[in-house]
């Protein structure tokens, strides 16, 4: 006759195994959909606008940009271009960047700043004035982060080690005293979607 230590033990079997059985079919589920699971791409990120250099604080900005596109004809990297919003969007017209798109290069002589016969673009006088966003970078998307050895972002960046380096072996380390926002980073990152991306002023 078997002892109480050995029916409690028989009863936790029976438990443990009819329990196993019922999560079996959920398990071979997720398994069967894992693959999908695992290579869906991340959603992209929200397409965002940057202001070129100089740009006055934006609450201020839409009411003393005249529209005229001085900026975008004088930008040599064609980067500058008029935001084509709904036409009750106070932003429609004014000048921006997209640097998925194209990137501000920081020109001899900030030609853009000194164009604009507003003010709304402040004329500036070197690359250390200029603050239009912080780049961000998502370690996760980051080819870095799988141990490859891109180094785009840094080698490409106009500022240099005091915007962005590397600290070690796997994504840059993006520093705000130093980076200007340009776009640069973003604009050469060869990911989809971004692994570094620029965030407005």
């Amino acid at each position: 006759m078997a002892d109480s230590g050995d029916m409690g033990f028989g009863r936790r079997g029976f438990f443990q195994e009819a329990f196993a059985k019922m999560l079996r079919p959920v398990a071979e589920a997720l398994e069967s959909r894992l693959p999908q699971i695992m290579t869906e791409p991340p959603s992209p990120h929200p397409r965002l606008f940057l202001r070129p250099p100089g740009a006055m604080d934006e609450s201020l900005f839409n009411d003393t940009c005249k529209r005229c596109g001085k900026c975008v004809e004088v930008c040599p990297a064609h980067a500058i271009f008029p935001f084509d919003g709904p036409a009750d969007d106070p932003k429609r017209g004014t000048p921006v960047i997209d640097a998925d798109l194209a990137a501000c290069v920081i020109c001899e002589g900030l030609q853009c700043t000194k164009a604009c016969p507003s003010g709304a673009l402040r004329p500036l006088s070197h690359a250390g004035e200029i603050r239009m966003g912080t780049a961000e970078v998502y370690e996760s998307l980051c080819v870095r982060s799988r141990g490859e050895d891109c180094r785009l972002c840094v080698e490409r960046c106009p500022i240099g080690a005091r915007a962005i380096r590397f600290l070690d072996e796997g994504p840059p380390d993006v520093f705000a005293d130093g980076c200007t926002g340009c776009g640069v980073c973003q604009f050469y990152c060869p990911t989809t979607p971004k692994a570094i991306v620029v965030q407005p002023a």
